[in-house]
């Protein structure tokens, strides 16, 4: 059964960068659907990105807008997933967890698996 923990949250201004991580352990990523998310205080938790296998990665409306600001990628020499968070927005600001499924894209418990997040904060 895998693990995730991820790392990488902090603080930032407006248009600053940050980069997370989820380090796998217990099996490999490699063909496994990977996805952040995110959650905000009060608000429902929102898928940011998904990738599986060499498809093509897939981002939600609100980081998508601009080119490069949300990349999400993964290592699978050292079983990493990581978002690349660029150009950085106040309405970024929530918890980020990273979760898995080793079939099919569906991070509905009990067939996913969810590391226990990091947060970021974003400030002007």
């Amino acid at each position: 059964q895998v693990q995730l923990v991820e790392s990488g949250g902090g603080s930032v201004q407006v248009g600053g960068s940050l980069r997370l991580s989820c380090a796998a352990s217990g099996d490999t990523i490699n063909e496994y659907c990977m996805a952040w998310f995110r959650e905000a205080p009060g608000q429902v938790r929102e898928e940011v990105a998904r990738m599986k296998g060499l498809r093509q990665p897939t981002y939600a409306h609100s980081v998508e807008g601009r080119t490069g600001r949300f990349t999400i990628s993964k290592d699978n020499a050292n079983n990493i997933l990581y978002l690349q968070m660029n150009s950085l927005e106040i309405d970024d600001t929530a918890m980020y967890y990273c979760a898995a499924n080793r079939l099919f894209c569906d991070f509905r418990p009990p067939s996913a698996h969810w590391g226990q997040g990091t947060q970021v904060t974003v400030s002007s």
